[in-house]
């Protein structure tokens, strides 16, 4: 497995971690938001208006309500990213991230109004009598590019497990098993079933869950969030002003916290900004093209609401419970994941600047003193033997603490082998102090306020609601690629695969889990984005024929 995650980081390092992708991103945002007139801003009160029904019409093709079509969407994005993802990326850039979450987002919202109005215009009916429509049908239609179409479909093929199943599923079980001690293989039991009695409903059924389950864990959540923000209220301002001032200088080390450049908390917060409000990736657009409506700027307007509901708002309230708590630059006991740990020829000291430095530098691929070990050394009762200065333990970029190793639940005593920083031996277990990232450090942080311990729970119900509801939106975009690529035939074969990769990922390595959403989401938004470049003058003609030729115009003013 570390061979395979060594692959996957490799892999990433040309797509997601390289600068160019969350450049394109950003700037095909930029683009649309001054070339459209600010339609963020302009049509926000608009889009509310939309989805409570105000311009609907009997007879108007589709499968679901506007509102329906919003949640299943958001049921579709508002999941791990917003609990497990916003820790991620506070963990890596640091406070400065999450200023580059709310650019991904303000300026997504206007990469969704377009993806979603042309996907709507080129929606096509099945042969089963349901609406399918996404980006692979103005691809074709609109751009007369099937080539591009077939990639974007596989693409999303790919990512309905990258993203929307694997890492959802894996962080139920994990979170499940560290506030309930539940088994991850009963936790992958029982949600599989779940979930296919869902989802072999299709769209109708998909959509009345969503409908009910997102406003009701958006709800739980956010109490939970206001029991940890108001008693550490005095420390909100301080959290503001870190992520404005380190926006475009990076954090500096602080605490356990080894520090992050600028570079790197802009690469993460735009990359985890993507994966929480995913604006531009062009998944969204399928669930909202099966929107009743004639009228493809129409449901348009409703997506606006997504990135700013997702991102703006929950994110938000996620890095603030997590840097108003201070949680993100302290040490706990937990196990390390292999994954996670690095181990570092020669001796070097937390409080030494230098040292620090040498060792961020190592840890992004940069030009360093410090090196991976390779080698043995001894160990004594689960502790490295005291004379031992040959290497230093990183675990979640951090310096390890108290690190005990076991083997079968009893300390070793004995040689421990490692090559190239990884230990060889996979049936060692590494326990100790570090910082945490992902869902530990949320739940951690929900600990901090009114409900004390019983604020994990929180985490771990709200997390279960976000994450199921997201695998079961990812299973309709995957089904309507599926159809797309092969016709309704597809759809069953592809649901029981799904079902059985959801049953997998309880049981995998969480930051391999993790890696592999990283490439598929790239693999998912390029094609998408080039697409919707190509097509900006026909979306342009859209939104001008929408007010002016519609009756829509005539509410302008009043919405």
């Amino acid at each position: 497995m570390d061979a395979v995650n060594d692959f996957l980081i490799f892999i990433d390092g040309f797509l997601g971690s390289a600068i160019w992708f969350p450049a394109l991103l950003l700037s095909t945002g930029i683009f649309f938001t001054l070339y459209l007139g600010f339609p963020q801003i302009r049509y926000f009160k608009h889009a509310i208006n939309v989805t409570r029904g105000k311009f609907d019409k009997d007879g108007a093709q589709g499968d679901t309500s506007h509102f329906q079509a919003l949640a299943t969407a958001l049921s579709g994005t508002v999941g791990t990213g917003n609990i497990g993802g916003v820790a991620l990326a506070l963990h890596l850039g640091g406070p400065a991230a999450l200023f580059w979450m709310w650019m991904t987002a303000f300026f997504g919202m206007t990469s969704k109004f377009v993806e979603v109005t042309l996907s709507h215009k080129y929606r096509t009916k099945t042969d089963d009598g349901t609406m399918a429509g996404g980006p692979m049908y103005y691809m074709e239609k609109g751009l007369n590019a099937k080539w591009l179409a077939i990639l974007f479909a596989i693409a999303t093929v790919l990512s309905s497990f990258g993203t929307g199943n694997l890492p959802q599923i894996n962080s139920i079980a994990a979170g499940l098993e560290s506030t309930f001690s539940l088994d991850p293989l009963v936790t992958a039991s029982v949600l599989s079933v779940l979930l296919a009695l869902v989802i072999i409903g299709g769209i109708t059924r998909i959509a009345k869950v969503a409908a009910t389950i997102v406003p009701t864990m958006a709800l739980i959540y956010l109490i939970g969030a206001f029991a940890v923000i108001l008693p550490n209220f005095a420390n909100i301002i301080p959290s503001f002003a870190a992520i404005f001032s380190d926006a475009f200088t990076g954090s500096a080390a602080t605490g356990g916290f080894l520090g992050a450049t600028f570079a790197y908390a802009f690469d993460r917060g735009v990359n985890r900004g993507l994966y929480s409000n995913e604006a531009g990736q062009g998944s969204a657009p399928i669930a909202h093209a099966a929107a009743r409506t004639d009228e493809p700027a129409d449901e348009g307007m409703v997506s606006i609401l997504e990135p700013f509901i997702d991102t703006i708002v929950i994110c938000t309230i996620t890095g603030l419970v997590i840097l108003s708590s201070g949680v993100w630059m302290e040490k706990f006991e937990n196990e390390f994941q292999r994954a996670d740990m690095t181990f570092v020829a020669g001796s070097f000291e937390e409080s030494n600047a230098t040292d620090v430095e040498q060792l961020f530098a190592f840890l992004n691929g940069d030009e360093s003193t410090a090196s991976s070990y390779s080698g043995q050394f001894a160990v004594v009762d689960g502790r490295v033997a005291d004379n031992n200065q040959t290497f230093t333990l990183l675990s979640s970029r951090s310096f390890a603490e108290d690190t005990l190793f076991a083997r079968d639940g009893e300390p070793i005593t004995g040689q421990l082998s490692v090559s190239e920083g990884r230990l060889i031996d996979a049936d060692v277990v590494v326990t100790g102090k570090s910082l945490l990232h992902s869902v530990p450090l949320t739940t951690m942080a929900y600990t901090r306020g009114l409900f004390g311990e019983f604020g994990k729970y929180i985490v771990a119900i709200g997390l279960m609601l976000f994450a199921f509801s997201t695998a079961i939106a990812w299973s309709y975009y995957g089904d309507r690629a599926m159809t797309y690529l092969f016709g309704p035939k597809s759809v069953l074969p592809y649901r029981v695969v799904y079902v059985l990769g959801f049953f997998y990922a309880a049981l995998a390595d969480t930051t391999i889990v993790w890696n592999v959403a990283l490439i598929t989401i790239v693999l998912m938004t390029v094609p998408n984005l080039i697409g919707i470049l190509f097509m900006h003058r026909e979306m342009k003609q859209t939104v001008t024929t929408y007010w002016e030729e519609t009756d829509h115009g005539k509410h302008k003013t009043e919405s």
